[in-house]
């Protein structure tokens, strides 16, 4: 099949080699991706981003080479092979080279419609997300695995609906792979993330605010760091909303998203975890309220600097889809899930004090939690570290698979890091306005009162639990015995211990 000769110059050259060998690679490696569907993320990387933009190149490279020789040939640089600038149709070869253009490109089109389909589904999915930047987004991915939203897409959330968000998003990850391609990027990844689509956009999608169950029952198990590893269990009716679902969200936890109310709040340090100024806005009354903590005030230059952030979902749901647990949680639920044995000595004390250190990486961790605990009950008990090998070994790895889960001393993620806000064990969470000092000009004062979230239905070790009387509640009693919890907040105590 002949050819103009303007095609015959290396460039054109160069470009066909460059496009057919794309081309033959993407069919390949389509054509594995359809048998091997749970492939490698970079599979989906080079088949739909990478050789596409080679094939691209390598298509634009064949007519730049023909213009440029043809201009050469017009200015005499070369000798004239036929009649350039000019397609003639009884030219067998101009018909030849027309017909393969047509062809080629509605070929290309119709790949190209494919390509990008298939580009656009790849890079919205959880597989492009998690695992591409693999050491940048390992922690957000495991994390994601074991949340209550591991079904639904990251994109839901990050992204959402519309192509401004689509674009935005796109804008905003070439600025990630620059970081990762400069390793420029924060250890640990800051947050709040400032980008992020309004929650009401996102979370509201599914989750309907005048929608909310009234009351919802939770069921605790936790362990002392006692020789028997006693067991205190802590059942919760938590106030998500009002005693009756008609009530909606007219009080409750999810009073503070309610429509006709409008909380607002300060944040000098712009990361949400003290809250000095507080509003609150009657949309019906148009009553308002300032609180502002009076042990640590905002100064007047500060309140001027800075806008207030109108409270949403994301202000105490601040782990919804990669929450990080602390040791003292993935310990109790790997002990309930008989995945420690609770029937080795201090074996609740033992992990407190080896996982709660900060290791240098993975591997240096994993072999100092394993020696540390081998040593401790070779030299402590000697007699059921050799009856009882079997459940030593299991303990070790009960506390290893946490560890992987919860804590990547390589990008420094941790509970710590990313405190969960959800509670006030281990957070400031409900504490960083409840705390009983933030108070208005009239005297009115946020209120610490516990009751006012959740009622205590049963607490206690099992056989000697208390338990409240129908539609009623119990007082706090600390597993201790001591009653200087009701003198601080609970983060005092607990973040220093875990």
């Amino acid at each position: 099949m002949k050819l103009p000769k303007s095609v015959n110059n290396r460039l054109s050259i160069t470009g066909a080699i460059i496009a057919f060998i794309s081309l033959m690679f993407i069919l390949f490696l389509f054509t594995l991706g359809i048998f091997f569907q749970e492939g490698s993320s970079y599979l989906g990387l080079f088949t739909y981003i990478i050789l596409p933009a080679f094939l691209i190149l390598g298509l634009i490279m064949i007519p730049i080479g023909m213009v440029s020789k043809m201009r050469k040939m017009k200015l005499g640089l070369e000798p004239v092979v036929g009649k350039p600038w000019l397609i003639d149709f009884t030219d067998k070869r101009h018909r030849n080279a027309t017909f393969i253009f047509a062809v080629g490109t509605v070929v290309l089109v119709f790949l190209t419609g494919i390509g990008s389909y298939e580009a656009f589904n790849y890079t919205e999915s959880v597989k492009f997300c998690g695992t591409t930047c693999h050491k940048v987004m390992e922690p957000e991915h495991t994390a994601y695995q074991g949340s209550e939203h591991a079904n639904v897409r990251c994109v839901e959330c990050h992204v959402g609906e519309g192509a401004g968000w689509y674009v935005r998003s796109k804008m905003s990850g070439l600025r990630q792979v620059w970081a990762v391609l400069t390793n420029s990027y924060k250890h640990p990844i800051e947050t709040p993330i400032k980008n992020l689509r309004p929650a009401r956009e996102t979370c509201e999608k599914c989750h309907w605010p005048e929608k909310f169950y009234s009351h919802k029952l939770v069921a605790e198990k936790h362990f002392l760091a006692d020789s028997a590893n006693t067991e205190w269990d802590i059942d919760l009716r938590l106030k998500i909303a009002a005693s009756h679902s008609a009530q909606g969200n007219t009080e409750g936890i999810h009073w503070h998203i309610n429509p006709n109310i409008k909380i607002e709040y300060i944040d000098p340090k712009d990361n949400r975890q003290a809250l000095p100024w507080v509003k609150s806005t009657n949309k019906l009354t148009g009553e308002t309220i300032v609180y502002q903590d009076t042990e640590n005030p905002i100064s007047d230059s500060a309140l001027r600097a800075v806008k207030p952030r109108t409270m949403d979902c994301m202000d105490c749901h601040t782990r919804p889809s990669h929450k990080y647990r602390s040791p003292s949680v993935f310990v109790d639920n790997a002990i309930a899930a008989g995945d420690i044995p609770v029937t080795l000595p201090m074996i609740k004390k033992i992990a407190m004090d080896i996982l709660t250190p900060a290791w240098a990486d993975r591997k240096i961790a994993q072999d100092t939690i394993r020696k540390y605990v081998e040593n401790y009950y070779k030299t402590t008990y000697p007699a059921i570290f050799t009856n009882k090998k079997a459940d030593i070994d299991k303990a070790i790895a009960g506390m290893l698979t946490g560890y992987s889960k919860n804590i990547f001393p390589e990008m420094k993620a941790t509970w710590e890091a990313y405190p969960d806000h959800i509670g006030h064990m281990e957070a400031n969470g409900c504490f960083r306005c409840h705390n009983g000092k933030h108070t208005s000009s009239t005297g009115k004062t946020i209120s610490q009162d516990c009751n006012l979230c959740h009622n205590i239905m049963l607490q206690g070790t099992p056989g000697k639990q208390e338990v409240a009387p129908f539609n009623g509640s119990l007082k706090f009693n600390h597993p201790q015995g001591d009653e200087s919890w009701k003198e601080m907040a609970c983060i005092e105590c607990h973040k220093k211990l875990y």
